[in-house]
């Protein structure tokens, strides 16, 4: 788990993702700024890799009556992929969310992100047993 010290490397990964997933915003230093207060949340956790990075935030969940895992982010340097690296950090996810006596653990992937789509169904990740069909994640900003 990361801790304050590695601030500097969990940063210039996330920048590295937004760079990836082609996105102007948010700046470098808006990324500096929130993962050192993300760092100090002791509901968020950030996994580290030499080429990889996994955030994970935790909230208490009505459905499960115990902490919820969401895999916020999971990005691997491109030199990195098929490595065994996104794996790595899933099962480290798995881990500390058990450890914290997490239920389950959520993400949310692009429709057409294949790849991805692909190691999650490969961790085990699919429909919430019982729930017919896909499930949405919709967004509105404000």
């Amino acid at each position: 788990m990361a801790q304050s010290s590695d601030a500097g490397q969990v940063a210039e990964l996330m920048i590295a993702f937004r760079d990836h997933i082609e996105r102007d915003l948010p700046t470098d230093e808006e990324i500096r700024r929130t993962v050192d207060a993300l760092l100090e949340d002791p509901n968020t956790e950030f996994l580290l890799a030499a080429t990889g990075v996994c955030q994970l935030r935790y909230r208490l969940s009505v459905w499960t009556a115990t902490e919820d895992c969401w895999l916020e982010d999971l990005y691997v340097a491109d030199e990195a992929r098929g490595t065994g690296v996104g794996r790595a950090l899933i099962e480290a996810a798995f881990e500390r969310a058990r450890g914290r006596g997490c239920k389950r653990i959520q993400l949310d992937v692009a429709e057409d992100n294949r790849r991805a789509i692909d190691v999650y169904r490969a961790a085990g990740f699919g429909t919430e047993p019982g729930a017919d069909g896909r499930t949405m994640l919709i967004t509105r900003r404000l």
